[in-house]
């Protein structure tokens, strides 16, 4: 009779375990970092356009949840916020995304509300607040273009000395893909998957160039394109482009230098105005009431801000130059 209680005893921790364990296995097939690092690569390889078995990606891409997902698309070039989040390098979804610029209106319009700001105010303090998540994902992109620019020269080196020893072009596109830093190892690697999966070399290199829109990735992407056609020295050809990218990223960074002081004198001339009147508003409401009471403040407003956007145009097109 002790020898039966001991063994239902075990039999039963062992069921308990194994019930643990199962869970876990569940959870890590789904949820774990296998499963995260192949989704991330999944969604990126969607945002390339030709992948043939993309929409095992695109259920992933825009929303976890099936109505949302049909929803999102009936959304016309709803496809084109997903490409924009990817080369921003987020790891988010459609759906998260335009969740938080709801609740980015829901924000603005809470805090123009608290501040006693009349009703067009809090209006276009929510459109205002609901242009913030779009805005940062574009300075997010801008810093991650920037950055693949100045990493694609070493990048383009690495896989010219791969190749001079004996790889062939898969084989350097994999060590840049585990070699290089981020996020430049992120899009060779993704090249070097889809090359895997049976998608054409000319296919993967364009899918690289929707995903990183960046000129002198074009370079890189027509020169391999070219060399595959005509034939050549592929790894001197390599290097030919970056030694011309770096010459251009350092007269770029001359050009952003000696703009520097117009860049900075815009966003203080921008910026100066709107942050005075949310003070004045908030230590003395009644001294800015007459712009939003009377029609002509109101006039006087809609006259300022036509100004400023006529002088942010200006100091813009000033400052920017294109080497």
């Amino acid at each position: 009779m002790n020898y039966l209680y001991y063994l239902f005893v075990v039999l039963g921790f062992l069921a308990v375990v194994l019930f643990f364990e199962g869970l876990y296995l569940a959870w890590n097939a789904y949820k774990g970092p296998e499963a995260k690092r192949i989704e991330r690569r999944l969604q990126a390889m969607s945002a390339g356009g030709n992948l043939k078995s993309s929409s095992l990606a695109k259920q992933r891409l825009l929303s976890q949840t099936p109505g949302m997902e049909q929803l999102l698309l009936r959304i016309p070039r709803i496809h084109q916020l997903d490409k924009m989040i990817v080369q921003a390098g987020l790891s988010l979804s459609v759906a998260s995304f335009i969740g938080l610029t709801l609740l980015a209106v829901i924000v603005g319009l809470g805090l123009a509300w608290l501040i006693n700001l009349p009703v067009l105010a809090v209006i276009i303090g929510g459109v205002v607040a609901g242009f913030l998540p779009l805005l940062y994902m574009q300075s997010a992109k801008h810093k991650r273009m920037l950055t693949i620019e100045e990493q694609l020269p070493d990048a383009l080196d690495f896989m010219g000395r791969a190749m001079m020893a004996g790889h062939a072009f898969p084989s350097a596109l994999q060590m840049v893909g585990s070699e290089m830093p981020e996020p430049i190892a992120a899009e060779f690697r993704i090249v070097f998957d889809e090359i895997n999966y049976g998608i054409s070399t000319q296919d993967a290199l364009k899918n690289l160039s929707v995903r990183v829109p960046s000129t002198d990735l074009s370079y890189f992407v027509i020169a391999v394109l070219i060399q595959r056609e005509t034939g050549g020295n592929l790894a001197e050809l390599l290097g030919n482009i970056s030694s011309l990218i770096r010459a251009r990223l350092k007269l770029l960074g001359t050009v952003r230098v000696l703009s520097a002081e117009g860049r900075l004198s815009g966003w203080v001339l921008t910026l100066l105005p709107f942050a005075l009147g949310f003070v004045l508003q908030i230590v003395n409401p009644k001294f800015l009431s007459a712009l939003w009471t009377d029609p002509i403040g109101l006039k006087m407003v809609g006259f300022a801000l036509c100004l400023m956007v006529v002088g942010i145009f200006s100091m813009w097109r000033i400052t920017k130059i294109r080497v």
